[in-house]
């Protein structure tokens, strides 16, 4: 790993890369919406590489929170599975999956995506809550950037049930209508290997970085969020490149979620 580690940097120093890709280039990206047709509201898979994960969407009716009463909730969580990488184990939920799904949800939810309002049913008593589950089936690197991309496909073409008021259920083979979308956040991640800024990294590029800076941009290009990750700082000037270039980024898999959810 080492041995592995010292290359990696090396290459990255000289601008190059084990899988012959520039620093700011991205695998082949595909989306597949509406993977999960008949036990889910909505879903999507996502391949970024060799990285695959599944995105569930599950529509739920429950108490909204005492300081929100007329507001729905959005709940995201994701499941590191050993049969996605050696690392993984079995149990409770992993530090590296708390932190996935925090990352995806704050994108989600600092942009204000979902009108949580139109989610309300009976003020202080029942709203609809998004359930949002990430299953990691491959992890060959950059997680992030998939997860999003497969949570907002999910959403995008998701739809809420009718509300049955006299069962107090829904009846899930009933469309009422689609989630009350406001905006389109796309999350993207740059990883800082030996001085560079690398996009999309593998596995093995990513056991090689000092530190990580996830941005999430909403469609008109403002910055809705950001996560740093990583042992090493990142000085001002760094950041401020990474947000400049987060926005040509987010507009690529801008029109690949556009298309997908086309599809």
């Amino acid at each position: 790993m080492k041995l592995n580690t010292d290359t990696i940097q090396k290459m990255v120093r000289d601008e190059e890369r084990l899988d012959d890709r520039d620093l700011d280039e991205y695998r082949e990206i595909n989306v597949e919406a509406d993977y999960i047709p008949t036990t889910a509201e909505g879903s999507a898979k996502v391949s970024i590489g060799d990285t695959q994960v599944i995105v569930g969407l599950k529509v739920g009716v429950e108490e909204p929170f005492p300081d929100r009463p007329k507001q729905g909730n959005i709940v995201t969580n994701a499941e590191l599975a050993p049969m996605a990488d050696r690392e993984y184990e079995s149990g409770p939920p992993q530090e590296a999956g708390v932190e996935l799904a925090r990352v995806v949800d704050r994108g989600i939810r600092e942009s204000e995506a979902v009108d949580l309002e139109e989610l309300c049913i009976e003020p202080g008593e029942k709203v609809i809550t998004l359930f949002l589950d990430i299953h990691v089936l491959n992890d060959d690197g950059n997680l992030i950037d998939a997860s999003s991309l497969g949570a907002m496909t999910a959403i995008k073409t998701g739809y809420i049930p009718v509300y049955d008021k006299e069962t107090g259920k829904l009846q899930r083979d009933e469309k009422d209508r689609d989630i009350p979308l406001e905006e389109n956040p796309v999350t993207v991640t740059a990883s800082k290997i030996n001085g560079k800024t690398v996009w999309d990294p593998t596995s093995q590029e990513e056991d090689a970085r000092e530190s990580r800076l996830t941005v999430s941009l909403n469609e008109h290009g403002n910055v809705v969020a950001m996560q740093k990750g990583g042992t090493e700082p990142l000085t001002h000037r760094e950041i401020m490149d990474i947000v400049d270039s987060s926005e040509n980024k987010t507009q690529e898999l801008r029109e690949i979620l556009g298309k997908s959810a086309e599809e």
